[in-house]
């Protein structure tokens, strides 16, 4: 448990980073339910980070995600265009 506090902080170094840049989000909902969609990382706050995606009728709409969904994998991060998971070793420790 000693990693959580170093990982999350990554986490939010990488994305203060993308600030601004396109996303895919996939998120589990729960019950079955998986929220996909592509955005700009907006803004990044303490413990959470705000998607914005563009909608219907050219409306735009802002998601929050907190940091500990994405080490938990609730949330994954990927690049739109390759697919490419951005936080891979989180993946690959199960």
């Amino acid at each position: 448990m000693h990693k959580l506090p170093f990982a999350i902080k990554e986490i939010r170094t990488s994305l203060e980073d993308m600030q601004g840049q396109p996303i895919k989000v996939k998120a589990n909902m729960g019950r079955s339910k998986i929220f996909e969609r592509e955005g700009v990382v907006h803004q990044i706050h303490p413990s959470l980070f705000v998607v914005e995606t563009l909608e219907k009728r050219q409306r735009t709409a802002r998601a929050t995600y907190q940091f500990s969904d994405v080490l938990t994998g609730q949330v994954e991060l990927s690049h739109p265009e390759t697919g490419e998971v951005l936080f891979p070793w989180l993946v690959e420790e199960e």
